[in-house]
């Protein structure tokens, strides 16, 4: 239940004007009389064009939808579907020759190349691993994961031959990044502490501290630590007992799609956590071997350069925040008894606590350049991301700001965006700093906006299918083209696998040779690991080599199963994978409020899930229902088998409800619905079904 209080004509939960005015506005030296009227006025005159905007979505929607049934049957005509999307104001006009000017970007960013983590910002443990993941173990990330071509370590203490294989790698790597001179190898160092070391290239060493030797290759950092009397390094012969890698350059703490924040409880949990990270004061205790561990953010690096000269490096990752899209809104804040947009009140908070960065009341400071980097998700077309820009100008206002502190990040996952992509970064111009793909978004949104136009391909061919391809390399050549590299990230998406590292370095080496000069990843781990792939290629270097992108036309392929007949098993297969995963996730979102987790799949192998999976999901099977490729009774059917398959992967979980035996209860209820009604869903989206059951489940 909420509490609130009025604050110029807004209804607040108390909770949070408390945490606003005592622990953002006082710090800032702001009035808060000042700051809610100022709140009154950016809400009164953003909350009808957020209105605006989503009814245009639905207006266009429905034109799209009506254009299919009209051609019901008929061969698709490309030339004649561009010319109607152009009609309606789906496609606009190219903006010509331009050059993002955003400014004050730090490093990180703007060029340095390096991997990104997204983490659920209501959890204050996997955060701060997360701020904390700027430097990784090469070592622990060996030793614990399938990454090395030698056998699991043993249960029990320290494994000395694993670790043997560990040394060795770690060598193979040193000689790749840092190669000495006259064709030695690493394997081959006795002492270097008191030899030095002889690189091919001495400008790569760049430092030292006690123990530890510092060196730099591709914008990146590794530090080559010594401890003979450890018993890593008494079984090296040049005593290093560990090398550290610049990992997570970057990281997005999520109040979107990884989390399940449905009221005001919630929401001011996540802006605690951001207050904790900004004002570098966050902490989480937790019992580990028997043991209370307290977890804090790590300090920076300091070193002594090759001239004597002390420097410092930052021991955490620069940190994004990702707010929520326009679409929900939430009770946390109220206008005329109504909830208010959510995203707006996100731009306002997160702003206010970005400020007090800006005005340098932090304890380390997470932007040494004066911004404030915010990742703005499910924006169509550049008329939203025109109003988001306004927005930021308004709050950037409203806090006394200076006027482009406020950056963003457009995540490129929505059909309109992606035809558009051109004109959404021209409207955002000068505070754009980063660009990122989102395979299963995009999917789901493709699914969604040709829902009327036939059945789907299934979600394994959907990789293979040419709108993909044209959309992931249409979005680097556009980003290159006005001005991105060098001022801004290109990103690509998630690997999902968090216990496949094996094949993660096998394959994601791919988004470097793509263009992209960052890659999300799900760990801190997978971020060392992943950090591997930018000393091997140097991405900047890679963007110039780029050929030619993809047209429009390819782009705008509906990803139609044509002339495609499945067998029974086929479809069986297809829809107990969509109704598996489903369930899976939607049991742990509903029932404990969890947004990202690893959730095994119909094989149990775990995946990081989240609502960009769940939509994907719930509209493939929406789509596949509308045109006849299954039934109700087969869905049904699916649903109750894999509702046994989730019970038995959750069988070791004491809290867990089991669905089979609660179908009326609120998680299967709601996966049902996300099924059945997901045709008639805003852009096909999750969120609005989930919250309403989430707050159901809350209620008791």
């Amino acid at each position: 239940m909420n509490y609130y209080t009025t604050r110029a004509g807004i209804e607040v939960d108390s909770a949070l004007a408390e945490f606003l005015e005592a622990e953002v506005l006082a710090p800032l030296g702001r009035d808060a009389d000042a700051f809610w009227s100022g709140c009154a006025d950016l809400l009164g005159a953003f909350i009808p064009r957020n209105r605006e905007l989503l009814a245009k979505r639905e207006q266009l929607q429905a034109s799209i939808d009506g254009w299919h049934r009209e051609r019901a049957g008929q061969p698709h005509d490309a030339a004649a579907y561009r010319a109607f999307l152009t009609q309606i104001g789906y496609l606009v006009p190219e903006p010509g020759e331009f050059t993002i000017g955003t400014q004050n970007v730090d490093p990180e960013i703007a060029t340095m190349a390096g991997p990104q983590l997204v983490v659920p910002i209501l959890n204050a443990r996997f955060l701060l691993n997360a701020a904390n993941a700027r430097w990784g173990s090469l070592y622990d990330a060996f030793y614990g994961t399938d990454t090395l071509d030698a056998p699991p370590a043993l249960r029990g203490g320290y494994d000395e031959l694993r670790g043997q294989a560990v040394i060795a790698e770690a060598r193979r790597f040193l000689d790749q990044a840092l190669p000495l001179a006259e064709g030695k190898s690493w394997t081959q160092l006795v002492s270097p502490l008191d030899g030095g070391i002889p690189l091919a290239d001495r400008g790569q060493f760049v430092g030292k501290r006690e123990n530890a030797l510092l060196f730099r290759n591709n914008g990146l950092h590794i530090e080559v630590q010594f401890d003979p009397d450890s018993p890593v390094g008494a079984q090296d012969r040049a005593g290093i007992s560990d090398v550290l890698l610049e990992a997570a350059l970057t990281t997005i703490a999520d109040l979107e799609d990884s989390v399940a924040a449905v009221d005001a409880e919630d929401k001011l949990l996540g802006y605690r956590n951001w207050l904790g990270v900004i004002r570098g004061d966050l902490e989480e205790s937790f019992a580990k071997g028997g043991k209370t561990v307290t977890r804090q953010l790590a300090g920076d690096r300091r070193y002594t350069d090759p001239q004597g000269q002390a420097f410092a490096l930052p021991g955490r990752s620069l940190m994004f925040v990702r707010n929520v899209g326009h679409l929900m809104s939430n009770p946390a804040m109220r206008v005329g008894g109504d909830n208010i947009p959510e995203g707006l009140m996100d731009a306002i908070v997160t702003g206010a606590i970005g400020a007090l960065d800006v005005a340098g009341k932090t304890r380390f400071g997470n932007s040494r350049t004066g911004s404030i980097y915010i990742v703005k998700p499910k924006m169509h077309g550049p008329e939203e991301c025109a109003f988001t820009d306004d927005l930021f100008d308004a709050v950037e206002d409203l806090l006394g700001l200076p006027r482009h502190a406020m950056k963003v990040g457009v995540m490129d996952e929505e059909r309109r965006t992606s035809a558009n992509l051109a004109a959404c970064i021209h409207a955002v111009r000068d505070r754009i700093v980063f660009i990122n793909t989102g395979f299963l978004d995009r999917t789901g949104d493709e699914i969604h906006t040709s829902m009327q136009a036939g059945a789907m391909l299934r979600k394994g061919a959907m990789k293979d299918s040419p709108w993909l391809k044209a959309y992931e390399a249409r979005n680097v050549g556009i980003g290159l083209r006005h001005g991105l590299s060098g001022r801004a990230q290109i990103g690509k998406g998630m690997w999902a696998a968090p216990d496949l590292m094996g094949k993660m370095m096998v394959e994601k080496i791919g988004h470097l040779r793509a263009g992209a000069n960052t890659a999300w990843v799900p760990s801190p781990t997978a971020a060392t690991l992943h950090a591997i792939h930018y000393h091997r290629e140097d991405v900047f270097e890679l963007q110039q080599g780029l050929g030619e992108m993809p047209g429009l036309d390819d782009l705008l392929t509906i990803p139609l199963a044509e002339g495609v007949n499945w067998s029974e098993d086929e479809i069986g297969e297809e829809l107990d994978n969509n109704c598996q995963g489903l369930l899976g996730y939607v049991v742990r979102w509903i029932d404990h409020g969890v947004g990202c987790s690893k959730v095994p799949d119909i094989n149990d192998v775990g995946l990081m899930e989240d609502r960009a999976t769940l939509r994907i999901s719930s509209q493939h099977i929406a789509n596949w229902l509308l045109h006849g490729v299954v039934s109700e009774e087969q869905v049904m059917d699916s649903l109750r088998r894999m509702a046994a398959k989730v019970d038995e992967q959750n069988a070791g979980d004491p809290i867990y409800e089991p669905l089979l035996a609660n179908e009326d209860g609120a998680a299967f209820s709601a996966a049902k619905a996300l099924i059945f009604a997901g045709a008639e869903q805003p852009s096909g989206y999750t969120e609005p079904l989930l919250h309403a059951w989430r707050v159901r489940k809350k209620a008791g």
